[in-house]
């Protein structure tokens, strides 16, 4: 309507209404709004900067989630429609490099079977390798996801597939993991894991191994998602001159990935976000009830736990005797701390003295 108004100084408006097979009073009552103040230029003007803050990575569904963070209430088809009109699109995910070289080593029966839902941290881990091109050289990510808030735990980037790739970025996340947690570690059939090397590693720290089936992506379908995401919102959106940059970006996309990108699955929180508000302790007093600090903070924590999810009794191997209203017993509970499935916590218990 704004082009056909601006051409009425050159031809008569019967003829250009005509010509766009436009009826009179539909150009009126479009121009009389044309007018008219806009009512969304303020929420026009986030979107746009929130869009750019995030460099193109926000479709309008996280658009709408940020804004709905900020206190902001609208609709996703208005966010959706606002996009449109300023012509902001999120960037389009890409195919991803395949690790398979054949019938090399062993396989692993597939444990996961596309369950990719976990109910605590360090219960389901997903790994993979991906690679980029620069330049005619080339780098390879291997990261490790745990499938409880899909963090990247752990990574490692080389500019060769090699074994030693692999192992570093093993041997980062077992950092992060407590004596008691054995996760499952599942890959695709790549020559990496099918090495006695790397299923040795696994025994050796109590992680049962699992893969997918030959040529079916959908099995580990979380990390493939992953490198998709990180390709078309990190190196796709740059030019990279060489190695050395990329390697920057990427390590700056990841901490970006775990602390700053909001995600849909997770109730609009980043991965970091979701893990500290969904399983953290309610309390970090040192001192509880009458122990003695010298217990230490982690055996005080255990205790608050079960004071926030108090036990029927009848669990196997505990027995319930009220202090206070808390149980007197304590759980050792080897975390950092979460708060652990209490029915789990529980088959650990005994007596505090």
């Amino acid at each position: 309507m704004k082009v056909l108004n601006e051409l009425r100084q050159f031809y008569p408006l019967d003829e250009l209404l005509r010509a766009a097979e436009i009826p009179r009073s539909t150009f009126y009552y479009h121009l009389k709004a044309l007018s008219k103040p806009d009512k969304y230029a303020d929420v026009k003007k986030r979107i746009s900067e929130i869009y750019h803050e995030n460099r193109g990575r926000y479709g309008y569904r996280r658009v709408t989630l940020s804004l709905h963070r900020e206190g902001k209430q609208i609709n996703h088809k208005a966010v959706q429609r606002l996009m449109g009109t300023l012509s902001l699109k999120a960037a389009i995910k890409v195919k991803r490099y395949r690790s398979y070289r054949g019938e090399v080593g062993q396989t692993a029966p597939n444990v996961l079977q596309r369950d990719f839902k976990a109910t605590r941290p360090n219960e389901k881990w997903v790994t993979d390798v991906t690679e980029f091109a620069v330049n005619g050289r080339k780098l390879y990510l291997s990261p490790v996801i745990d499938l409880f808030n899909n963090e990247v735990i752990s990574y490692s980037l080389s500019e060769r597939p090699v074994m030693n790739m692999v192992e570093n970025m093993l041997d980062q996340a077992f950092k992060k993991l407590n004596p008691h947690e054995h996760p499952v570690l599942h890959s695709d059939q790549g020559w990496q894991y099918r090495m006695r090397r790397y299923q040795n590693i696994l025994k050796e720290h109590g992680i049962k191994q699992s893969m997918s089936r030959k040529g079916n992506c959908l099995d580990n379908a979380v990390v493939e998602c992953f490198f998709g995401t990180l390709k078309s919102e990190c190196f796709y959106l740059d030019e990279f001159s060489n190695i050395s940059e990329l390697k920057d970006a990427v390590t700056e996309y990841i901490e970006y990935y775990n602390s700053r990108r909001i995600s849909l699955k997770l109730k609009g929180l980043t991965p970091i976000e979701y893990r500290n508000q969904t399983y953290m302790p309610r309390c970090l007093t040192v001192q509880l009830f009458g122990v003695s600090t010298n217990r230490g903070q982690r055996m005080n924590l255990a205790i608050q736990i079960l004071a926030s999810y108090p036990p029927s009794g009848k669990e196997k191997g505990y027995e319930a005797q009220p202090s206070g209203g808390v149980s007197a017993h304590y759980l050792h509970y080897d975390s950092d701390i979460h708060t652990p499935d209490p029915t789990n916590a529980l088959r650990t218990a005994v007596p505090g003295r």
